[in-house]
C-alpha cells in the first residue's frame, strides 16, 4: 500500500502550535509551514478539538489559502465526543472540512478508538458512513488512531478490514509499557497489512526534556537532541511511513527537520542506550501526562488537568525545587477543588492515567 502524494516521511503535528496571547500566532506558524514544505514535506495532522478548534482554522488560514490543495496533505478525525447519534456524523463532518478550508481530507481517522468507544461508533454507524464520504471523494483514505490493547485493535481490524493505516504510540518509553502496548500494537497492525503512523514519538515532550539520571545514560550517544534520538527510534520500524511531531517554535521545526533529512538507522550500542534511559525514566515514576487535552475537552469543571500535572512533574523529574512547585501549583489551587469526580477525564486518557486519584493528590501536596 502507498500513499503517492506524501512527501517525506516528518508529519506536522498540529495540536501544539505557536500561541500569542491564547491564539495562534499565524505569522509564525507562516513561517514554519514555508520551511516545512520547502524542505521536502507536506503532511499535517489535525483534529476538530485540538486547540479547542484554533488548529483547523489555522490551517485554513495559513496552509488551505496560502497553498494549492495538491501540495499538502492532510489529516483530520472523527471524535466520538463531538457526536451522540448518527445524524449529528455528517454535519460535523462537513464543518471539519469547512473550518480547515478544504473540499476533501487526503487522510480521515477515527480518533482514540478503544473498546469503549468503538461500541459508540458501530451503534452510530459511523463506518458506513465514513466508507461512503470516501465514495464521493471527500475522503481519499480511511484510518484510524488507537489507544487500548493489542486484542482490541486485532478484533477491530478484523471487524474493519477497509481501514488503510493505523496511527499508534510508538516511542522507546512505551514500547514494552503494559497499558500502552507499543510493540504489540505494531505487530497487529502489521499482521493485518496496515501502514503505521506514530503519534507521541517524544511523548508530549517527555522525551525530550528528560529527568537529570535519564540524560546522563542517552548523552553517551553523542551532540544529537533528546528529541532526535527520540523521532529516529520511533522512525526505525519498517512499517511506519509517518512519524508525527507537534512543532511549537522554529527551532523544534528545524531539529525535526535535520533529523529527519539525515536520518540514520539505529545501531546495537543505541538500542542498548534506548533500553537503559527507558528504565532510568520509569524509575523517576512521573505521570505519563502528554499533554493532548483529551481530558479537559470532557471536563464539565474545565480543570486544566495537563498543567497541573506538568508542573508536578517538573518536581519528580528534579527539575523545580518543591517550593517552586507549590508556588505555581498554588495558580491552580481553585480549580483542583472544582473536581467533581466524575471520571470523564480517565474514559478519554490515553495514557490510562488514574487522573481523580492523582490531582488528589497533588491538591493535598499544594495545600499542606
Amino acid at each position: 500500500m502507498t500513499f503517492d502524494k506524501i512527501k517525506g516521511n516528518l508529519g506536522f503535528g498540529c495540536m501544539r502550535l505557536p500561541m500569542l496571547d491564547e491564539q495562534v500566532d499565524t505569522d509564525e506558524f507562516n513561517r514554519m509551514i514555508d520551511v516545512f514544505i520547502k524542505s521536502g514535506f507536506n503532511y499535517f495532522d489535525t483534529a476538530h478539538g485540538y486547540l479547542e478548534g484554533k488548529s483547523e482554522t489555522a490551517i485554513r488560514d495559513c496552509i488551505a489559502a496560502r497553498y494549492d490543495r495538491e501540495d499538502f496533505v492532510l489529516a483530520d478525525k472523527l471524535s466520538d465526543w463531538y457526536f451522540e447519534k448518527e445524524e449529528d456524523i455528517v454535519p460535523l463532518f462537513e464543518k471539519q472540512l469547512e473550518c480547515c478550508g478544504v473540499e476533501y481530507f487526503d487522510f480521515y481517522l477515527f480518533h482514540c478508538l478503544n473498546r469503549e468507544n468503538y461500541a459508540k461508533h458501530k451503534k452510530c454507524n459511523t463506518f458506513e458512513i465514513i466508507k461512503n464520504l470516501k465514495e464521493q471523494g471527500k475522503i481519499k483514505h480511511i484510518g484510524m488512531s488507537f489507544h487500548d490493547t493489542a486484542e482490541i485493535l486485532n478484533m477491530i481490524l478484523t471487524e474493519q478490514p477497509y481501514m488503510e493505516a493505523v496511527q499508534l504510540q510508538i516511542n522507546y518509553l512505551d514500547y514494552d509499557d503494559p497499558t500502552v502496548q507499543s510493540k504489540a500494537c505494531y505487530d497487529v497492525a502489521v499482521k493485518h497489512g496496515k501502514k503505521i503512523i506514530v503519534m507521541e514519538p517524544v511523548k508530549g515532550g517527555v522525551l525530550a526534556d528528560l529527568p537529570k539520571e535519564a540524560s546522563k545514560v542517552i548523552g553517551e550517544l553523542g551532540e544529537e537532541s533528546q528529541a532526535s534520538f527520540a523521532l529516529r527510534y520511533s522512525a526505525s520500524y519498517p512499517e511506519v511511513f509517518m512519524v508525527l511531531s507537534g512543532m511549537g517554535n522554529m527551532e523544534m521545526m528545524n531539529d525535526n527537520i535535520k533529523t529527519f533529512k539525515e536520518i540514520r538507522p539505529i545501531n546495537e550500542n543505541e538500542w542498548e542506550i534506548f533500553d537503559a534511559t527507558r528504565e532510568v525514566i520509569r524509575k523517576v515514576k512521573q505521570l505519563p501526562c502528554t499533554k493532548c487535552n483529551y481530558c479537559f475537552e470532557v471536563c464539565p469543571s474545565r480543570i486544566p488537568i495537563s498543567e497541573i500535572f506538568s508542573i508536578y512533574n517538573g518536581l519528580i523529574g528534579a527539575k523545580t525545587s518543591r517550593t517552586q512547585t507549590k508556588e505555581k501549583l498554588a495558580l491552580y489551587s481553585e480549580n483542583m477543588s472544582h473536581c467533581i469526580k466524575c471520571g470523564k477525564c480517565e474514559k478519554n486518557c490515553p495514557q490510562n492515567i488514574k487522573i481523580r486519584e492523582n490531582l488528589e493528590r497533588i491538591e493535598k501536596f499544594t495545600n499542606e
